[in-house]
């Protein structure tokens, strides 16, 4: 399955890494809110869910969870891609079973794109 679904509230970066994500021929959906965002998943079923944190509706923590309690998607890697760089926040995201956990601020989208490769690539 080559289809990546990015969860992430601000238009202009879910624009840039879906181009990004593109670019190396993946089927990209985005979503900007939670609860649309576990939408896609369960529907499409991807090989990996960018997923930020603060989202409207439904936040990065309780979409993970869910994702990582159902049988049909527990399996996905799920890297959080968030602004939110808090030990807490990490240790919860890792605890809730994400793959990775990038801070925004310090990752260029092309790392980002590197680090999702490499998490699909090790499943």
């Amino acid at each position: 399955n080559n289809t990546i679904v990015i969860v992430e509230e601000d238009a202009f970066l879910r624009r840039l890494y879906e181009l990004k994500f593109t670019e190396q021929k993946f089927s990209v959906k985005t979503a900007e809110d939670g609860q649309a965002g576990l939408e896609l998943v369960k529907e499409f079923k991807p090989a990996l869910v960018l997923l930020d944190i603060e989202l409207p509706k439904r936040d990065g923590f309780s979409v993970l969870q869910e994702l990582k309690g159902n049988n049909e998607t527990k399996d996905i890697q799920v890297l959080m891609l968030t602004n939110l760089s808090t030990q807490e926040a990490i240790d919860k995201a890792r605890s809730l079973g994400a793959a990775d956990y990038i801070i925004k601020a310090h990752f260029l989208p092309s790392e980002v794109v590197a680090k999702a490769l490499d998490c699909i690539e090790k499943r």
